[in-house]
C-alpha cells in the first residue's frame, strides 16, 4: 500500500489542531506536542512546528507553502464550516467543467496561510 499525506507547518501545533478539529471536523490521532497527527474524514494530515530545519510556516515566508486538495461529498458545507471558524473563504464553491466532467469546487485559506481547494470529484479517479 502507498499513502501520501501532508504535514502543514504551523506556529503552534496544539492551537492549529484545535482549529482543524473545530473547523473541519478533524480528529486527533496522536499528539507529540509540536507534531500532531490528525484525520479529516478518514484522510491523515499532520501538523508540525518548524524548528530551524529548512522548513517554515506560510506566515514566516509571506506566502502559502502548500495547496491542499480535498474531495468530499458536500464541498459547500465543508468550505462554509471552515469560513464560519475563521478561514478566508476567497473562492466560493461553484460548478466547473473539467475533462472528467462537471464538478463543484471552491477554496479558502486557513488561519495559518495554507490554501485549501475543496471539490466533490477527484480528477485522479474520475469518481
Amino acid at each position: 500500500m502507498t499513502a501520501i499525506s501532508l504535514m502543514l507547518a504551523v506556529p503552534d501545533a496544539p492551537a492549529a489542531s484545535a482549529w482543524y478539529q473545530r473547523a473541519l471536523g478533524a480528529t486527533e490521532l496522536w499528539n507529540l506536542g509540536s507534531v500532531i497527527g490528525l484525520e479529516v474524514g478518514g484522510a491523515p494530515i499532520f501538523l508540525a512546528e518548524p524548528a530551524n530545519n529548512r522548513w517554515e510556516t506560510p506566515g514566516a515566508l509571506g506566502s502559502t507553502t502548500v495547496r491542499v486538495e480535498v474531495f468530499v461529498d458536500d464541498p459547500d458545507a465543508f468550505a462554509e464550516a471552515a469560513a464560519a471558524a475563521g478561514a478566508e473563504y476567497h473562492d466560493p464553491v461553484r460548478d466547473h467543467e473539467a475533462p472528467w466532467g462537471k464538478h463543484r469546487q471552491g477554496g479558502f485559506f486557513d488561519p495559518y496561510g495554507h490554501l485549501w481547494l475543496v471539490g466533490d470529484r477527484s480528477p485522479l479517479r474520475g469518481d
